[in-house]
């Protein structure tokens, strides 16, 4: 279905529908009727052509379906001209945007004349042959060109007849009228509160008039070309919302300001790592010996140094020292698979690595064997002054940062140092960042929301805590650190968050913490009502930032109120001043607001491209057609957004296959390239499934059967791939479900069942610990059985969900942190674990079969005089025989009996339906 602006509902009353009306100008009019005569077409050919247009760009579809009211009386038999009645009626009509224009006209007067042969078709009838489901409507807007032989002006009516008021309602929720007087046209739009009718008027004059003059010039032009947003509304969009800011420092490199921040504060501490400490000039210190090394080893402007290090003061030092030398770093990160971080090292090719043992091991010495290694934990013995690089600017290369790429190879964005300082002074006003700051390194500092962190940090002052690999992957003990550091700007994805709102929902967070910056995937505002439950919407103030690595992290900025948590959308706020924003359709065009298009950015942060793919460069980073600087880019992001009335931008999703799961950018692409270099697998798709922190992975493979594949194919690509890259569940298919047009009908894949998870053979849990455990494994991971071999990730596991496991864990008295879990990730292992960690005992039952009375001193968890309890023994049949234990109704029970008493006339907490068949076979159906 056809549904502009997002409107899908035609169910209600028309109450709040609001109309305009303006008449077309004169001349304007004459020119289409001139055109229609001279194509011999109608003139309700040519406004059906410029409406469907106008709906083409209010819901990105070039292929647009909505209702046409037909007169009912041409095809309703001899003297149907002179009966009273109504005989109108409504259909939809499908026209197919993909021509000229002179083409499109042709082909829409066609169509309305093949309607008008099932003028008297029902719409229900029209709706089964569809094909569309019967819940869904066809369309959600409407057209009605109708004649009026009136002038616009006249309303005389019956003589002794005063019309006092008129009104027309309508169930759909955006109709226009066309009205035809003969010798002039009126427009009437009728719409629901959403989308004011005038801007409806003014989008059809726009088409109207746009198509008039392309079919006095340019009538071969394809018809997409053609504009239908008014002037004023494009200057909005485009200028308005987009106007220029003042300009930002765009010659100073990112290391150059942590220099001068170690001149004004030497002795201030700058980074904290476990029990370590180092002030501004210890570090910058540090930085220093180890980048007169990297300038002797040759390294200049724009050369790529590669750093593969543990979370540690020598990361920091090390990403410190390749800049200062005026070369450009490469993150890996020893934690994601060797083969990953091997192939970015080949596409990368730098001639230096700095690597400590982890790094070396991930890597391995085959990689490693055409480098010049250096380990940044033991710095040389050399001049501690800041190095002078005279041919550095800032348009020289900060780092170079590697995003899942959708051929299968991961892809490295280049951004510039003048990309990086423009980011964090055209943000400053926003949050007024100072040396009293204390900021975590939570992220991988191979994600780029780690630039954020680290130099966000060192260049305002304050003080940097890395955050151990152990303690980032545990909800509570980050928690911990947030408190005993006394942390004040935090940056986490809101999946991350919402597993530390669970960890301290009992506990406030330290009074400190100034900001929760939330990006790298996109915000669920409904997950906050927890958080602003208990907390003030100002103290922290929460801010949501939609950004992406080839805009230089962040890309907008929205602060977040309690209000928002209570609206299904997810507001990204307005654009950092020093970019611009548009929302585009497929042809490049902008469309209407409140539509929703392709987010493209512009302006100072769009990075270089891509390191060694000029052919992708080319396609994503294109000419700014907008913009009157010379050389100005856009970079097309894929994801998409609507405006909102007041200029603040909605986030709605991807225009590919593209995802985002618990802050990482995904290529479905790539894991279906490691899935089909496996010997077994033919062909593979990989789909997301699942909303906010439930998203998960979902594999489906072409394969022969096999008892073993899911645990085969996992293995593969954990080895090849990140752990959040890793399906959840692998599905076996002979062959894919097909549309009618032949291609994958992915919307028919099924669902993953047991058999399509990683399980190992299976073996019965062994007592009670491994039952329970097994029990809330298959409802937390949705399995309908776990065997005591099976491993928690493998059947689809992850960090956020274990935050859960361990929170039901302590529920039931087990005491156990997620760190063990990544541990010992088999049911035996963490049952073992568990076992030799107990340390609650549950007391026995102390009514037993035998016993012939309850006293006081059986009942642990109730209060009762003896009196009590021979009294509720009295009312129960079978008496002590039948009673096992007595204890209080939690809350929730009292309330259930209280209102089941309360209640006179039926039970509240029982619904009752009745449904009635019209026959035995739908019945039976």
């Amino acid at each position: 279905p056809t549904l502009p602006f997002g409107l899908a509902q035609v169910q209600h009353d028309g109450s709040d529908v609001s109309e305009s009306h303006r008449m077309l100008p004169p001349a304007l009019n004459d020119r289409l009727r001139a055109h229609a005569k001279r194509l011999g077409v109608s003139l309700a050919s040519l406004c059906h052509l410029a409406w469907a247009q106008v709906l083409a760009r209010a819901s990105g579809q070039q292929r647009v379906v909505f209702g046409t009211v037909l007169f009912g009386r041409m095809q309703a038999g001899e003297g149907a001209d002179r009966a009273m009645g109504l005989f109108i009626n409504t259909l939809p009509l499908r026209l197919e945007l993909d021509g000229s224009v002179q083409a499109c006209v042709r082909s829409t007067q066609a169509r309305l004349a093949a309607l008008l042969e099932h003028e008297h078709a029902s719409l229900a009838l029209a709706q089964r042959c569809s094909g569309v489901p019967a819940g869904t409507p066809l369309f959600s807007a409407l057209l009605n060109y109708r004649h009026n032989a009136m002038g616009s002006n006249e309303r005389s009516g019956l003589p002794g007849v005063e019309l006092l008021s008129a009104q027309e309602r309508t169930n759909y929720p955006l109709t226009l009228s066309v009205e035809d007087f003969g010798q002039s046209l009126g427009l009437t739009a009728q719409s629901v509160p959403s989308l004011e009718p005038e801007r409806v008027c003014a989008y059809m004059q726009q088409a109207l008039h746009s198509l008039a003059d392309a079919l006095e010039a340019t009538p071969e032009i394809p018809v997409q070309q053609l504009q239908v947003l008014p002037e004023a509304e494009r200057q909005l969009l485009l200028n308005t919302w987009n106007a220029a800011q003042q300009a930002y420092p765009s010659h100073v490199c990112v290391h150059q300001l942590f220099e001068a921040q170690v001149e004004r504060t030497p002795e201030a501490p700058a980074l904290v790592f476990e029990d370590q400490t180092f002030s501004y000039a210890q570090l910058n210190a540090q930085a220093n010996r180890l980048a007169h090394q990297l300038i002797e080893l040759g390294v200049k402007p724009d050369t790529l140094v590669a750093i593969c290090v543990q979370r540690s003061p020598a990361m920091v030092v090390g990403l410190l020292a390749i800049l200062k030398a005026g070369g450009a770093y490469v993150p890996l990160d020893p934690a994601y698979p060797s083969e990953r971080l091997v192939h970015i090292l080949a596409d990368a090719a730098p001639a230096i690595v700095l690597a400590d043992a982890a790094g070396r091991a991930a890597l391995g010495d085959a990689a490693l064997a055409e480098c010049t290694v250096l380990d940044p934990v033991t710095v040389p013995a050399l001049p501690d002054t800041n190095p002078s690089v005279v041919e550095l600017t800032a348009r020289h290369l900060a780092y170079v940062i590697y995003t899942s790429g959708s051929t299968g190879t991961p892809k490295g964005v280049m951004v510039e140092h003048a990309q990086v300082v423009r980011l964090f002074e055209a943000t400053q006003p926003w949050y007024g960042f100072n040396e009293h700051d204390t900021w975590c390194l939570f992220h991988s500092f191979a994600f780029d929301f780690s630039v954020w962190e680290l130099w966000g940090a060192l260049r305002y002052g304050g003080k940097l805590v890395i955050v151990p690999h152990s303690i980032a992957r545990s909800a509570d003990a980050f928690y911990q650190l947030i408190c005993e550091q006394g942390v004040t700007v935090l940056n986490q994805t809101p999946s991350a968050f919402k597993a530390l709102m669970a960890s301290q929902a009992h506990r406030a967070l330290s009074d400190q913490l100034r900001y929760v910056i939330l990006g790298g995937e996109a915000l669920e505002p409904t997950s906050l009502q927890a958080w602003y439950a208990t907390h003030d919407e100002r103290h922290p103030q929460l801010i949501n930032m939609y950004g992406i690595t080839e805009a230089t992290v962040h890309v907008t900025y929205r602060p977040l109120r309690q209000q928002d948590s209570e609206q299904a959308g997810s507001p990204v706020g307005t654009r950092i001043p020093d970019l611009t924003i548009y929302l585009l359709d497929a042809h490049g065009q902008p469309v209407p607001l409140g539509a929703v298009g392709e987010l493209s950015i512009g302006g100072a942060g769009v990075a270089r491209g891509y390191l060694n793919r000029p052919a992708l460069t080319a396609e994503r980073f294109v000419p700014d057609p907008f913009s009157d600087d010379a050389g100005a880019r856009l970079y097309k992001t894929g994801d998409l957004a609507r405006y909102l009335p007041d200029g603040n931008l909605e986030f709605v999703g991807r225009n590919d296959d593209q995802v985002k799961i618990r802050g990482f950018r995904i290529e479905p692409g790539e894991i279906e390239a490691c899935l089909t270099a496996h010997p077994q697998v033919r062909d593979a798709v990989v789909l997301a499934t699942g909303e906010g922190s439930a998203k998960r992975l979902v594999a489906y493979v072409q394969a022969e059967a096999d008892a073993h594949l899911a645990s085969t194919l996992r293995a593969q690509v954990a080895a090849s791939l990140p752990e959040y890259m890793v399906p959840s569940a692998f599905v076996r298919l002979d062959a894919w479900p097909l549309t009618p047009n032949g291609k994958l009908d992915r919307r028919a894949l099924p669902a993953p069942d047991d058999a399509a998870l990683a399980h190992q053979a299976y073996e019965a849990p062994q007592g009670e610990l491994e039952t329970t455990l097994a029990t809330i494994w298959a409802e937390l991971l949705g399995v309908e059985r776990v065997g005591r071999h099976d491993s928690f990730f493998a059947l689809g596991g992850h960090s956020l969900l274990a935050v859960q496991l361990m929170e039901r864990l302590r529920r039931r008295g087990l005491s156990v942190s997620v760190r063990l879990l990544f541990e010992a990730p088999t049911l035996s292992a963490l049952a073992q674990t568990l076992g030799q960690r107990r340390d609650v005992v549950v007391p026995a039952n102390a009514i037993t079969p035998d016993t012939s009375a309850i006293t006081p001193s059986m009942l642990p968890l109730i209060e009762l005089t003896q009196a009590d309890i021979d009294k509720i023994v009295e009312q129960v049949p079978g008496g002590v025989a039948n009673i096992q234990d007595i204890y209080a109704l939690s809350p929730l029970q009292d309330g259930l009996l209280f209102h089941h008493l309360l209640a006179s006339d039926g039970d509240p907490y029982l619904l009752l339906v009745q449904l009635a068949f019209d026959s035995r076979e739908r019945l039976d159906q």
